[in-house]
């Protein structure tokens, strides 16, 4: 079992965290403050950190994006984004994470005043700042935004259109998030047809609170070359009594096209979409070698690090660096960065340093 000080130092591929779901508790104080925003329920850094994740697990999706109601109020100005944006890079570095694809969602941080092309440039300067001074401090990463448009909203195109102005800047893919149920897919089919004529990358929120048909409209007709979430692909997969698995047809087309799952369990079970870690399809999946990929959503709301998720995962699973390495490598693979740079991570970082650990895990089961 990798220890906590050896979890810490593993090499992490982060797909799917948002930018609003991971400020610090004293940041939200702090920025609320300044722009006088009178909302929170306390204004006392453990006891904020402590309300937005002891509600949990609150299973039910629209009740636990209500606390994104506090950190959107605080996201409102160009130094508030971009303070947010460099602590949530420092903050991945100092977990050990390597490469990360942090989402946002311009059209909430227009409230007061600011332009779309504002907010992304001031997103994109914080991470510059956090990737430098993570650099200095002898812990380097890289970081790239996903632009997400609200699925419950109707600038879906507007969002796509930005995504692909600034793909050379820092941007490096599309996403549409918010309440699946109601919200199918194919409403914001336009804008991910845009992305393809692009040749641009998409990822969609799919298969979280809402089912297979949500799955199906992502990858057939929006062309989503990633399921965010994607944990109800096993309402497609049958597990007999004696152990024997059966695939569906969607289940098989999802894992022999190698389609990339980017699963937040904690955060799953906190929305409700699954009712305990142990019961997470995440481990059934695995063995059964879908591409799946290891997440944290919120860090905030579901008071999770990448670190604390793989350690809780090893407790319920039994999971050691080798399950760790492949589910990192699977992310790395996955991410919408140039295949160049991929493998440069694969073969300079991320391989090594696993080799390093378990090979430090191995000399201390030995000792006597």
């Amino acid at each position: 079992m990798p220890t906590r000080d050896q979890l810490l130092r593993a090499p992490k591929v982060l797909l799917h965290d948002h930018l609003d779901g991971g400020l610090r508790a004293e940041t939200v104080i702090e920025l609320a403050k300044q722009c006088g925003y009178q909302g929170l329920p306390t204004t006392e850094p453990v006891a904020l950190a402590q309300w937005f994740a002891s509600d949990v697990p609150r299973r039910d999706l629209v009740r636990y994006l209500e606390g994104f109601t506090h950190t959107v109020a605080v996201m409102q100005t160009k130094d508030a984004l971009e303070r947010v944006a460099t602590e949530c890079v420092e903050d991945l570095a100092a977990d050990g994470v390597v490469y990360a694809e942090v989402r946002f969602a311009p059209e909430l941080h227009t409230e007061g005043g600011l332009e779309l092309e504002t907010v992304v440039t001031s997103v994109l300067s914080g991470f510059e700042a956090g990737m430098a001074a993570a650099a200095a401090n002898r812990s380097p990463i890289v970081v790239r935004a996903l632009l997400t448009a609200m699925r419950t909203a109707a600038r879906s195109l507007e969002i796509a259109e930005l995504a692909v102005a600034f793909r050379d800047a820092g941007v490096c893919g599309f996403d549409v998030a918010g309440a699946e149920a109601g919200y199918p897919p194919t409403r914001h089919l336009d804008a991910f047809q845009l992305i393809q004529r692009e040749n641009f990358h998409a990822t969609l929120h799919a298969g979280e609170a809402f089912g297979l048909p949500s799955i199906w409209e992502a990858l057939q007709w929006c062309n989503a070359e990633r399921l965010g979430h994607g944990v109800r692909i096993v309402d497609d997969i049958t597990v007999a009594t004696n152990g024997e698995v059966a695939l569906g047809r969607l289940a098989s087309y999802v894992r022999d096209r190698r389609v990339p799952l980017e699963m937040c369990p904690t955060s799953n079970v906190h929305t409700g979409a699954v009712r305990s870690l142990k019961e997470h399809p995440i481990e059934l999946l695995r063995r059964l070698r879908f591409r799946v990929t290891l997440n944290t959503d919120n860090r905030l709301m579901s008071d999770v690090t990448m670190s604390k998720e793989m350690g809780s995962l090893c407790e319920v699973f039994g999971w050691g660096f080798a399950d760790l390495e492949w589910l990192t490598l699977n992310a790395m693979k996955s991410a919408f960065c140039p295949f160049d740079k991929r493998l440069a991570l694969i073969d300079s970082v991320i391989k090594p340093r696993y080799a390093q650990l378990t090979a430090e895990s191995l000399r201390t089961s030995h000792a006597p």
